[in-house]
């Protein structure tokens, strides 16, 4: 009779917990810990170990079997994951990558100092070091870099019988395993069959796959990125896709869980260049490293800023003799620029996503707008009002109410073609969305505002 596995439980992860985890490891209570980890998910265990200190965290770690080892060293920071892997031996790493998915144990391997690497690859059992090297060979942010080899595919020509024999032999390797692809005898993708239409054939052996196999198959090249690869899926919500080569030929699988930490990793760098900083900042970095990431993005927006102070330098006889305009440039320009930074952030957002593609430019150009000339109206009027109000005059009103309207309008127009054009001549459109924009922006309502004013000032006076 196999043995009963131990049922886990969800806990959360507090001081205390943290305390007594510390505690039992300083008192070298390695059975305890062994027992309590074992009523522990990995993903849970792997938080405790972030939380510890450096080397409680190794010393916890090195406790776990090999494959606990293989599920928490994925679910580890990135720091933590580096800070252990370097006080493994290469046979203790092989040993945790054997356990691993092929596209996991690649993007572990991958990291390694290429000295270790070549240590742990020599290591590894012939087949999964052959399967990592090819991983290795594409790259990283293309389909190929991120496929994994483990997938079932049947011939054409293959009865029912011979294709369960197939899915039982492979299904072990399989996490996610819905449906099989099927090829000619050359390895070429012919069409895809799901396990519940082999299930209902089995009662007819004579069917063969060819007979019940869809033709219509979403493939993506090895050479395809990443991001697409993940719009792909999300457009057509399949839950895994084969990855095809040159030839046509079946050379890997991507799943759906593989695609969901690409986009969580996208959303996380967009999110972080939009803000002028770099996503490694998530993970642990010094205060000297982290000023070093975001002094370059600083000192853009200090240049852009200058220049403001050029503008108004330039137009200061005007400011002189209307004071009340200096309360209104702030507001003026920081609604500008806040309106521009939204138009950019969400035209990142959809290029990542591939909901607007750089053939249809016009659209997303034409939807800014049109929000745009809405809260630029309904902004332009609101500050004109108190405008016109507070200095007693209407045109003082006009001139700021128009101010807030065009500046607005330009900032959102600027805000969603940067991106665009930074997609089209093969920059990455975050980067473009970084404080220095929203300074330029800046910079745009302030002059449009002054300008304005120096035209009206014979009527402000």
């Amino acid at each position: 009779m196999p043995e009963k596995k131990q049922k886990r439980a969800v806990i959360e992860v507090d001081e205390q917990l943290l305390s007594d985890i510390s505690d039992l490891i300083e008192s070298n209570s390695d059975t305890l810990l062994k027992n309590i980890m074992g009523d522990i998910y990995p993903a849970d265990i792997a938080l405790i170990i972030d939380n510890l200190e450096l080397n409680d965290g190794l010393a916890l770690f090195k406790l776990l079997d090999d494959e606990t080892e293989a599920e928490v060293l994925l679910e580890l920071s990135e720091h933590r994951r580096d800070f252990i892997l370097r006080h493994l031996t290469s046979g203790e790493i092989s040993e945790i990558v054997g356990e691993m998915d092929s596209d996991d144990a690649t993007d572990i391997i991958g990291d390694l100092e290429e000295k270790k690497a070549e240590d742990v690859l020599q290591q590894m059992e012939s087949e999964d070091s052959s399967e990592v090297k090819e991983l290795l060979s594409y790259e990283e942010d293309t389909a190929g870099g991120i496929m994994q080899k483990e997938f079932v595919t049947v011939h054409t020509a293959d009865s029912i019988n011979r294709a369960v024999e197939i899915i039982r032999e492979k299904a072990p390797d399989n996490e996610h395993l819905y449906h099989v692809w099927v090829t000619d005898s050359e390895g070429r993708l012919q069409g895809i069959v799901s396990l519940k239409k082999i299930i209902v054939a089995l009662n007819t052996p004579s069917v063969i796959m060819a007979d019940i196999m869809s033709d219509e198959v979403i493939s993506v090249d090895t050479d395809t990125d990443r991001e697409e690869v993940a719009a792909i899926m999300r457009k057509y919500d399949v839950v895994s896709i084969p990855v095809i080569d040159k030839d046509h030929r079946v050379v890997g699988k991507i799943s759906f869980d593989d695609i969901a930490e690409i986009m969580e990793e996208e959303f996380t760098e967009d999110v972080a260049k939009i803000v002028g900083s770099d996503a490694e900042e998530l993970a642990s970095k010094s205060p000297f490293q982290i000023a070093w990431l975001r002094l370059p993005w600083v000192l853009i927006t200090l240049g852009i800023q200058f220049f403001a102070g050029v503008v108004i330098n330039y137009y200061d006889e005007t400011l002189a003799r209307v004071i009340l305009l200096t309360s209104f440039m702030p507001i003026i320009s920081a609604i500008s620029g806040n309106t521009g930074l939204q138009a950019s952030a969400m035209t990142v957002r959809a290029l990542s996503t591939g909901d607007i593609t750089i053939s249809r430019w016009a659209e997303p150009i034409k939807r800014s707008l049109q929000i745009s000339l809405i809260i630029g109206s309904i902004c332009g009027l609101i500050i004109g009002l108190i405008g016109a109000f507070w200095f007693g005059k209407f045109i003082f009103g006009l001139v700021v109410g128009v101010s807030m309207f065009i500046s607005i309008n330009i900032s959102a127009f600027v805000g969603t073609t940067t991106p665009l054009l930074s997609k089209r001549i093969g920059f990455d459109p975050a980067i473009t969305v970084g404080p220095f924009e929203t300074a330029f922006q800046d910079v745009v309502g302030i002059t449009v505002f002054l300008t304005l004013a120096t035209f009206s000032i014979k009527w402000l006076v």
